[in-house]
């Protein structure tokens, strides 16, 4: 239930981003080309169902999306870093938004904000948010779709580390998970390495 993205423009664009001299701007850009690639990823396996249409010369049958419509749920406030590109690919998604911020003593999420479709149970929910470091935020959102009704719930982020991919997949071993890369480690104070920093400080230009 893990898939790890290898595109090569995936690898290059992930190279930028953990650069520190990257600046704000260019992060942004980078995460949000990489959010667009890791979308193609976590909507691979969408069905299709076929479809007659007339070209300007004839008719033909092709194909369209078919069943559950998506919507992106948001982990506020470094998920919308990576909502952007997600919706240049599906611009007719819904989407929801989860606010978590992460106790500084225990490392355990605390929700602040919740807001998600009303249909959600009816649609594949796609969990947006940079980086999956301990992990508990991650179930928690998970948690929090799957309270409301969601049923078909896949995570994506671009960096993941293994005590947090574990969390996750412990709590939910029903999801499935994309990312970019698994790194080395948790240091003692939660943060990915050898990672990219503080995902919502790069992208918000913040400290």
């Amino acid at each position: 239930m893990v898939r790890v993205a290898t595109h090569p423009l995936i690898r290059h664009k992930l190279t930028r981003l953990r650069d520190v001299a990257t600046p704000t701007a260019d992060f942004r850009r980078l995460a949000r080309e990489i959010s667009l690639l890791l979308a193609y990823e976590a909507t691979r396996d969408l069905p299709l169902e076929s479809v007659e249409i007339s070209t300007p010369l004839e008719t033909m049958e092709g194909q369209r999306l078919s069943g559950k419509k998506l919507c992106f749920i948001s982990v506020l406030r470094a998920g919308n870093g990576i909502l952007d590109g997600m919706l240049d690919l599906v611009p007719s998604a819904r989407v929801g938004h989860i606010g978590l911020y992460r106790d500084p003593e225990t490392l355990r999420p605390v929700e602040y904000y919740r807001k998600f479709p009303e249909d959600i149970k009816n649609r594949v929910c796609i969990v947006v948010d940079p980086m999956l470091a301990t992990g508990y935020s991650a179930a928690a959102a998970v948690q929090s779709l799957k309270t409301a009704g969601a049923e078909k719930i896949i995570f994506v982020c671009i960096l993941a580390a293994p005590e947090g991919m574990l969390c996750l997949t412990e709590a939910h071993p029903d999801i499935e998970v994309i990312t970019c890369a698994i790194d080395r480690e948790l240091d003692d104070h939660g943060y990915i390495r050898p990672g990219l920093g503080d995902a919502g400080d790069r992208l918000f230009g913040t400290r």
